[in-house]
């Protein structure tokens, strides 16, 4: 998901530029590309990823409702966010630096993004609600739901799945640093997109952020360390966080 998404972000963001300098650049003929529709496309690649509750905007017809009883097995609300890719499993370390990168997107060039502005926003708001969730609990963070192992080998709808939802925490007895500080980024940055038209919203966002970054910096350890047989080779953190 992680490479896929910043294609997108890329394509998004280079998109913005171009729409915004259009009118200084000399004509030289047919564009060769149509960033304004790789620009809609980018953006809706994320609804069409999106896990829980589809809400009547969602514009991906062809997807319904799915993994609405995520959480249940550890008594958490877990719905929502991103799936990672072309399975179903929601990798919580991709999805908050996909989440952290899309929000600067939107910071840096929402301005140029026009008519697809409120849809990037609505994007940020629906990974930005998930990490509320995985983050609902003092000193732990939820990274995962989903057993990637036995998903993978039974290729699937989201609205179909019938592989066990396992639920994976970091929390001070199995640390991760590296997904609980990515996780505060991408609370962070969405606060920033939110600052003016949301400002209780915003709040909420950036004081959880701190509290998370603040267990990021407590409790430290690289997050595979313990969970290497569910993580990886899927996400495995190779850089760790110091």
């Amino acid at each position: 998901m992680a490479a896929i998404l910043r294609c997108c972000l890329l394509l998004a963001a280079l998109a913005g530029l171009l729409l915004g300098n259009a009118a200084a650049l000399p004509h030289h003929g047919p564009a060769k590309h149509d960033y304004r529709d790789a620009l809609t496309k980018s953006i809706l690649f994320f609804e069409g990823q999106r896990s829980g509750r589809l809400p009547p905007s969602q514009r991906v017809s062809w997807r319904r409702s799915s993994g609405l009883s995520d959480g249940s097995s550890v008594k958490v609300d877990l719905t929502g966010g991103y799936y990672d890719a072309g399975d179903n499993v929601k990798f919580g370390f991709p999805l908050a630096f996909s989440s952290t990168m899309l929000a600067w997107s939107v910071l840096e060039f929402g301005g140029m993004m026009k008519g697809e502005l409120q849809h990037a926003r609505d994007a940020v708001r629906w990974g930005a609600d998930y990490l509320l969730k995985a983050t609902a609990h003092p000193d732990t963070v939820y990274v995962q739901v989903g057993d990637a192992g036995k998903d993978h080998a039974c290729w699937e709808r989201p609205e179909d799945m019938d592989t066990p939802r396992t639920v994976y925490k970091v929390d001070p007895s199995t640390p991760g640093s590296d997904v609980a500080a990515e996780t505060a980024a991408a609370l962070a940055a969405a606060s920033l997109v939110f600052r003016k038209s949301d400002p209780a919203y915003s709040s909420r966002l950036v004081a959880r952020a701190k509290r998370v970054f603040e267990f990021a910096d407590k409790h430290r350890g690289v997050y595979s360390a313990k969970l290497s047989s569910y993580v990886c080779p899927y996400y495995c953190s190779y850089s760790g966080y110091q």
